[in-house]
């Protein structure tokens, strides 16, 4: 039965990435740049409290901003993960306390369901290392909910009957899954290197029967370590009968892989560039284009399989409240996970960035919604700082009514996001500008207001990894930008620099203010 409740330094040491999942060499960032040691406290109750301060949210409250609003959970520290959405519910999975939570927006209500096998719930709090990680929840056409167990199952929930089935599964860590139009499964396991399919009209509780293996072809990673090679990122084409995988060396390489439903075979290997190695993320958009999120940098990137190229675009530059003050140079937004939103835009969430984005892959468009909690264990917050950190926004979905949910793992809560509330500013430039070597170009930037808007100018370059200019410059000609409705055009200008190599580049321009921001990708053909 459910429980009710009312709304309320070194490589060795990583934050919570794609890695304190069990994979720390795919997605980890340093502690030195991101976070603050915690203090080795002297006694068990010290211990605990220090847990709970990383772990469970410094901030009890439900905090709120324009676009954003929070739901604090009803058990303490539920640390919750995979979240979906369906008609009437939000579906998400407490990885310590393992429960499946259900919370109705239209009675502001929760219920919680206890899934039968979950050791992580035995454990003693503190010990980090027995977290149960549950990446990815589904529901199918018939309204079940399905969601992975890195204890090699993946599990459903029957609504109707509140029962459920647990699968065990030959994929090592499943963390991705997806339906194709039978209702069939097809998954990846983090710590895998195959394709999963299950029969789900063979597949049978507490055993493996009906799921077959699908290898994949791993002769690009020859000469590294196999233990590095993770399963990424998967997607379904039920249009076109493909699914897309993609497996990574973190830092080393990464590949994306086409397999072909009907034939039973892989019939496409994408390399990705040597900066783009660690694609955790994929969705597709409208035309078939693979967009897909890269979880080591700030760059987000479309594979057009019919031109076989690749345009890397980046989000904003990590904003220096994350720091408690100026952004350091070696900071990444660290897109994550990506999904298509029902009118065919790519979501996706910037786990370091603190941020939920949406790209219209018409218009070019960002814009970037600011999530309002911080937890200050996890940036390198100077000790006076009043905010900093970050709200470890892990995963999210795309409901119906323009709202977008999604998990906060360290704070206890889930957020939503209202994109039917308009955003004061729309962005307008040139879609593509020519750009010698020792000159200049200017970008000319129309902001339209629709309504009271102050905020600041800011631009954004697929030149370096975290978004930042390099050698580069560029100025606007004004940088703090107050409108009371209207328009307004303000002047960029782009120097390359000499040691630049020519090619195609992307420069994201717009402007923002603390709580969204909204920019225009701009080609850069450098010569």
């Amino acid at each position: 039965m459910p429980r009710s409740s009312r709304a309320s330094s070194s490589s060795s040491k990583k934050i919570i990435a794609y890695a304190l999942i069990g994979i720390l060499a795919v997605a980890a960032v340093s502690i030195s740049v991101f976070a603050r040691p915690p203090p080795r406290p002297n006694n068990e109750d010290a211990a605990l409290q220090r847990f709970k301060e990383v772990w469970c949210g410094q901030d009890p409250r439900a905090n709120s901003n324009a676009y954003v609003s929070e739901l604090v959970l009803p058990a303490d520290c539920e640390m919750p993960l995979g979240i979906a959405v369906d008609e009437g519910h939000v579906w998400y999975v407490s990885a310590k306390r393992g429960l499946l939570g259900s919370y109705s927006p239209a009675e502001n209500k929760f219920n919680e369901y206890k899934i039968p096998e979950w050791p992580s719930r035995e454990q003693p709090f503190t010990k980090i290392s027995s977290l149960q990680m549950s990446w990815t929840v589904k529901v199918d056409k018939g309204g079940n909910v399905w969601f992975t167990d890195e204890n090699n199952a993946i599990w459903r929930f029957n609504k109707a009957s509140e029962s459920f089935d647990m699968f065990k599964v030959p994929a090592s860590y499943p963390s991705a899954m997806d339906f194709d139009t039978n209702g069939n499964i097809y998954f990846i396991g983090i710590s895998s290197k195959s394709l999963y399919f299950g029969d789900v009209s063979k597949m049978k509780n507490q055993t493996p029967e009906g799921i077959t293996e699908i290898p994949l072809p791993l002769n690009g990673f020859s000469g590294i370590d196999s233990r590095v090679v993770s399963s990424g990122a998967l997607v379904v084409d039920n249009e076109r009968k493909e699914v897309w995988v993609s497996l990574l060396a973190f830092q080393q390489k990464g590949q994306i892989f086409r397999y072909d439903i009907d034939t039973g075979k892989v019939d496409r290997t994408v390399d990705l560039p040597a900066d783009l190695s660690s694609p955790v993320g994929a969705a597709l958009d409208n035309s078939g284009n693979l967009w897909v999120a890269d979880h080591g940098t700030s760059i987000f990137f479309k594979y057009d399989p019919v031109k076989e190229n690749i345009t890397k675009f980046v989000t904003s530059v990590a904003s220096p409240k994350i720091y408690g003050g100026k952004t350091p140079p070696n900071a990444y937004t660290l897109p994550y996970w990506i999904t298509t939103g029902q009118d065919g835009s790519i979501w996706f969430n910037e786990h370091f960035g603190n941020k939920i984005a949406r790209i219209d892959t018409e218009k070019l468009t960002l814009t970037e919604y600011w999530i309002p909690s911080q937890n200050k264990n996890w940036a390198a917050c100077p000790a006076e700082s009043a905010t900093c950190g970050i709200a470890n926004a892990l995963q999210f979905a795309i409901g119906s009514n323009n709202l977008a949910w999604f998990s906060e793992q360290t704070e206890n809560k889930i957020g939503k996001l209202d994109t039917a509330k308009q955003v004061p500013i729309t962005v307008s430039s040139p879609d593509e500008i020519t750009v010698a070597k020792g000159d200049s170009a200017e970008i000319k930037v129309t902001i339209d207001a629709r309504g009271d808007f102050s905020g600041q100018m800011m631009a954004a370059g697929t030149f370096m990894p975290n978004g930042m200019l390099g050698n580069s410059t560029g100025i606007f000609s004004e940088q703090s930008v107050s409108m009371s409705g209207g328009s307004k055009q303000v002047s960029y200008t782009f120097t390359p620099a000499e040691s630049l190599a020519a090619g195609q580049y992307v420069i994201m321009v717009g402007a923002g203010n603390s709580d969204v921001s909204v920019l225009k990708a701009v080609k850069v053909n450098i010569t």
